[in-house]
Parts: structure tokens; C-alpha cells; sequence
């Protein structure tokens, strides 16, 4: 096996949109022999994501039916009882998933809810699978107890990028994402951070987010790519969707600026085609998320992935896999 090339932070548009918009084949040849220097590439991470509290969020997010503001209609629940949470998470191990991950629609947690997610943390890591939470915004004191909990991850989305970011959210800015990603991964947490693409915005803007993501001084563990479920009476329910081939490339480019990270294929699953994953997991992708629900959203069902699993020899990656670095 070649020896993988030195992770690079100083990424500029110019090198990233060359190598976005190179030929097809040539960006595909470039993404997977990349990921087989860093990757066993018939191996895939599955993730199991569960929303913890669902619905009521204070912020605007054009693409959330979550947000109490932007006109969806999904009711708000309160935070689950950490007791069902357990139990959620075992089906999750027993189905083959080794990270879970728990999702809140809120700005930020309020500190009388720390205790309940704190125990949320170590029940789950007392199950041996890897924890991932995302809460929105946390001050430093948050990130200390949940990393004392035992949290591996913590999932917090640039969305989109800086210059398109406005469009889309105008209750927090781009600078608070950074800054919350900064302050965890200082904590010594790892970071999950990506983006959704098909919110009407340019190549450029998809190049940008995937640079400044790789431009961070470390770059985060786990990149999630999402492709825009539109949501009725949301903002963005009438927008059209991005070019498969266009998403692919995408991925590609996420795999080639962050060569060791886990590109995980998120949301947007149901309505791709076989062909159209395939390709995702030669351009680099190597993590998905199982089960049928996607916080709010739908998901392919495990039976569905269980055949494009056979189909394309991918077996599941086992737990604390980190590729062949």
C-alpha cells in the first residue's frame, strides 16, 4: 500500500475548485485511491441516530422542520427519558450499529437538562458503542461534562458556507458554528462536522464548506454530507434537487481535502438511487446512518441497506475503526 500524503490545513479555492471540476473519472480515480490509502474501502461505519427532543427549536434553519419559526408544523416534545433512550440504543447495537448518536432541536442545553444527558452518555458507553451528541451552541462548562460522561463525538454542522450561510440561518451566525467547534474540540471531544448541499446554493459555496472544514486545525473525524430532504411548509419545500453527479463530486472532494475522516453519507438516502450511493462509496463515503428514521426524516430501512450492502460485498466496519492510518 502506497503511503498516505501529509494532512494539509492551508487548502485554497483555487486547488479545491481544480480539483472539484476536473473530469469525472479523473476525480473519482484521485477520491478512492485516496481512500484506500487511509480506508479498508469495502468497509462502511454505521451510525444510529435518535432524536432526543424533537421539534420547538428557537432557531430559523430554513431546512429544519424542527424550527418554531420557520413555518413548519411538527409539535414539540420534551426530552426523552434516559431509561428509552437505553433501550433505543440497544436495538441500535443489536442491528449492527457501533456509534449512536443523539440529536436535541434546541439552541443550546440549559443547564438543569445536563444530568439526564450526561446518564444518556454513560449508559450508552457502557454498551461498548462509540456516543455522539448534538445540542446546538455549548458554553466551556457543558463541554467539560459531557466529556467527562464519556462523549466521543460531538456533532455540530457548518451547514453550509460563510458567504451562502445567511440565506439559510439568521439566528446565530457562521462564527458562533466555528466557535462551538473550537471550544469541543479543545475539550479534547472529537468533532463531526458537515454540511447539506441542495439549499439552492452555488459549486462554490460547496467547495467553500468542505474547505473550511478541511482548513481547521485538526480536521474533524467525522465529516456528514446531507443532501436537503425538502420539508412541507418549510422555507426550502420547493427546491430543486441537486444533480446526483454533482453530489458525488462533492463527496470526492470531502474525501480528497480530509483523507483519514469518516465521510459519512447522511441524509438524503431515500431518494438516491443504488447507482448513486454506489458511486458515493467509491468517491470516499464510508459511513451511513441505519435505521429507518432520520431524527424527523425518512431513512432506507435496515432490510434495504442489508441488499446494497450484499450487493456491492460492503461489509460493516466494527467498532473504534479508524482506517489504516
Amino acid at each position: 500500500m502506497l503511503d498516505a500524503p501529509a494532512l494539509r490545513h492551508d487548502w485554497t479555492r483555487k486547488e479545491a475548485e481544480a480539483i472539484y471540476n476536473q473530469p469525472f473519472m479523473d476525480l473519482l480515480y484521485q477520491a478512492q485511491t485516496i481512500h484506500r490509502q487511509n480506508f479498508d474501502p469495502n468497509q462502511v461505519q454505521r451510525s444510529k441516530l435518535l432524536s432526543i427532543k424533537t421539534g420547538g427549536c428557537a432557531e430559523d434553519c430554513a431546512y429544519c422542520s424542527q424550527s418554531a419559526r420557520n413555518g413548519a408544523t411538527l409539535p414539540a416534545a420534551k426530552l426523552m427519558e434516559v431509561e428509552r433512550v437505553l433501550a433505543e440504543a440497544r436495538k441500535a447495537k443489536e442491528g449492527g450499529a457501533t456509534r449512536y448518536c443523539m440529536g436535541a432541536a434546541w439552541r443550546s442545553p440549559k443547564d438543569r437538562d445536563m444530568a439526564v444527558l450526561e446518564a444518556m452518555v454513560q449508559g450508552v458507553k457502557a454498551m461498548g458503542m462509540e456516543t455522539c451528541m448534538t445540542l446546538g451552541m455549548l458554553d466551556d462548562n457543558q463541554v467539560f461534562r459531557l466529556r467527562d460522561a464519556g462523549l466521543d463525538y460531538y456533532n455540530h454542522n457548518i451547514d453550509t458556507s460563510e458567504r451562502y450561510y445567511s440565506e439559510i440561518i439568521t439566528t446565530r451566525t457562521f462564527a458562533d458554528r466555528i466557535e462551538t467547534l473550537n471550544r469541543v474540540r479543545e475539550a479534547g471531544i472529537k468533532v463531526c462536522a458537515g454540511g447539506i448541499v441542495g439549499m439552492g446554493e452555488t459549486r462554490m459555496d460547496r467547495i467553500d464548506m468542505l474547505m473550511t472544514l478541511a482548513n481547521l486545525a485538526e480536521h474533524p473525524e467525522s465529516v456528514p454530507v446531507n443532501m436537503l430532504i425538502p420539508i412541507a411548509d418549510t422555507p426550502l419545500a420547493d427546491t430543486k434537487p441537486l444533480e446526483p453527479i454533482e453530489f458525488v463530486r462533492t463527496i470526492a472532494l470531502a474525501r480528497i481535502l480530509m483523507p483519514r475522516s469518516h465521510v459519512r453519507l447522511s441524509a438524503g438516502r431515500t431518494g438516491m438511487s443504488d447507482e448513486t450511493q454506489a458511486l458515493c462509496f467509491f468517491a470516499g463515503a464510508n459511513s451511513i446512518f441505519v435505521g429507518d428514521t432520520l431524527l424527523t426524516a425518512e431513512n432506507p430501512g435496515e432490510d434495504t441497506d442489508a441488499a446494497l450492502f450484499a450487493r456491492l460485498g460492503l461489509t460493516a466496519m466494527a467498532a473504534h475503526s479508524h482506517g489504516t492510518k
